[in-house]
C-alpha cells in the first residue's frame, strides 16, 4: 500500500510518500517540504491569518497532485500545535477542505506526541534501552517515552505536549538579534516552567533520540554539512557537550551569520536559537548525555496508523 501523509506544523509543512509492507515496514518514496510558517502571531493572537488559508492550500494542492502522479492509495493530513491554538481552526479547516478536498484532523497533543514516537523509532532495530523521544516543533514540544508502573508491573507509553516551540518563544521573547541575555533567560523559566508537567523525571537509562527541524539542523551543522544528507544524518549522535556548545555559539549570531552556515538553516535561522535553547535545557534538566537524530517522526507514525487500520478492516471483512 502506496499512503500519502502531510504534517501541517507551525513552522513547515511536510509531505511523506511511502509503502508500507504486509509487516507494516514503511520504505519512503518521496519527501517534501515547505515553510511557510503557518504559525506566524498565533501565539499572540491566537488566529491564523487569513493569508496563511491561501499559502496552505496552494501547498496542500500542490502535495495532492504530487501524491496522485507518484500513484497513492490515500492521503493522511494533520494539523499540531498552531491550528490547536488558533481560535479560527473551524474556518481554517473548512477552507481547505473546500479549496484541496482533504480533510485535516487536528491532532491533539498526546496523539502527536504518540504517533511521533511510532514514527521516530520505526526507522530503528539496535535500541535495546527504553527510548523517549522528543520532538521540538514551532508551537509546542512533544515528549514520548515508557514508563513502568511500580503497582502493577505495567509498562505505560508516557506522552506529554508542553507549550514550549521554536516560532512560539522566538516571537514571545527574542526581541533582539542576536537576543539579549536576559531574553533567553527569560525563555529558560518559560521552558524549565513546562518541564513540572512531566510525572517521571528519572531518565537515567533511557536514550533519546530527537526528530524533527532543530534536531536535525543540528546534526548537519555539527558535521559542517552544507546541504541535507539524509544517510549521514540519521543516526547521528551528539553529544550534550556538542550541544551546549552550538547553544552558546548561536547565542551570538545575528540570523544572518545562522543562515551563511549551512543550506539547511534556510526558513528556520532566526528559530534555531530557540529550539536549541529548548534541547539544551531538556538534555541538561532530565540528565541525558546525547541525543540521536532522526528524520523520521510525526507523518510515519501518521502512515503507520493508517496503514493498521487499513489492514485491520481489510481482514475484518
Amino acid at each position: 500500500m502506496r499512503i500519502a501523509a502531510i504534517d501541517i506544523g507551525t513552522n513547515t509543512v511536510l509531505l511523506l510518500v511511502a509503502d508500507v509492507d504486509e509487516r507494516g515496514t514503511i520504505t519512503p518514496v518521496h519527501h517534501e517540504q515547505r515553510l511557510p510558517r503557518l504559525g506566524r502571531d498565533v501565539d499572540r493572537h491566537q488566529t491564523i491569518h487569513t493569508a496563511a488559508f491561501d499559502r496552505i492550500a496552494w501547498i496542500l494542492n500542490e502535495y495532492k497532485n504530487l501524491a496522485a502522479q507518484l500513484r497513492s492509495d490515500r492521503i493522511v493530513a494533520c494539523g499540531t500545535s498552531a491550528v490547536r491554538d488558533a481560535t479560527n481552526r473551524q474556518d481554517f479547516l473548512s477552507y481547505l477542505r473546500d479549496t484541496t478536498g482533504i480533510s485535516v484532523e487536528i491532532l491533539t497533543g498526546d496523539d502527536e506526541a504518540l504517533l511521533m514516537h511510532r514514527g521516530a523509532l520505526s526507522g530503528f532495530s539496535n535500541l535495546s534501552s527504553p527510548v523517549a523521544v522528543i520532538d521540538i516543533g514551532g508551537g509546542s514540544t512533544e515528549i514520548s517515552y515508557p514508563s513502568l508502573n511500580q503497582r502493577n508491573g505495567h509498562i505505560r507509553h508516557e506522552r506529554y505536549s508542553l507549550q514550549v516551540g521554536s516560532v512560539r518563544l522566538t516571537e514571545r521573547f527574542f526581541k533582539h538579534n542576536p537576543p539579549e541575555p536576559e531574553e533567553v533567560e527569560n525563555a529558560m523559566k518559560l521552558i524549565n516552567a513546562e518541564f513540572g508537567r512531566l510525572k517521571n523525571g528519572n531518565f537515567g537509562n533511557y536514550q533519546l533520540v530527537g526528530v524533527a527541524g532543530t534536531v536535525t539542523t543540528l546534526a548537519c551543522l555539527d558535521q559542517r554539512l552544507m546541504e541535507f544528507d539524509i544517510t549521514k544524518v540519521s543516526g547521528y549522535t551528539l553529544e550534550r557537550e556538542r550541544v551546549g556548545a552550538w547553544f552558546r555559539k548561536l547565542c551570538k549570531m545575528t540570523n544572518q551569520e545562522i543562515r551563511s552556515l549551512s543550506n539547511t538553516t534556510e526558513g528556520r535561522a532566526d528559530i534555531l536559537l530557540a529550539g536549541v535553547l529548548i534541547l539544551d535545557e531538556i538534555m541538561n534538566h532530565f540528565g541525558f548525555t546525547k541525543i540521536i537524530a532522526s528524520e523520521r517522526g510525526l507523518r510515519y507514525g501518521l502512515i503507520l496508523r493508517e496503514w493498521e487500520r487499513t489492514h485491520s478492516s481489510a481482514h475484518s471483512e
